[in-house]
């Protein structure tokens, strides 16, 4: 059982920043990765970063490359995304997920947390 509870979304104009955090408990320790998944309005939920545990290694979608930043706290067991410069494109509803294996895809996901709004005008 793995519980991933988000927070730090909001409103935000264009422009400005906010970070998410992902805060994970319960059996973690197989998690071979974690990420952070949006999906707007009708679309697709697609990857927009992930962090593999092991050695830190990051991925980005390219939208986001140069803006966003994924880090890992691994004492406090929680995943952070700082988006800066963020824009209006960026509106979506933002998913932490966990993975045993990869974290590119949505059918690669593990564990899902409920999803923290992220509104940019």
């Amino acid at each position: 059982h793995v519980q991933l509870v988000e927070s730090g979304g909001g409103s935000v104009q264009a422009g400005g920043s906010l970070r998410l955090s992902c805060a994970a408990s319960g059996d973690t320790g197989r998690n071979n990765c974690m990420g952070w998944f949006r999906q707007a309005s009708r679309n697709e939920r697609d990857m927009v970063a992930a962090i593999y545990l092991r050695n830190a290694e990051t991925h980005y979608a390219d939208s986001v490359k140069g803006r966003f930043t994924i880090s890992q706290d691994n004492t406090k067991n929680t995943v952070y995304l700082q988006m800066n410069s963020l824009k209006e494109e960026d509106t979506a509803m933002y998913y932490c997920a966990g993975s045993l294996g990869f974290c590119h895809r949505v059918s690669d996901v593990n564990y899902w947390g409920q999803g923290t709004q992220v509104t940019v005008s």
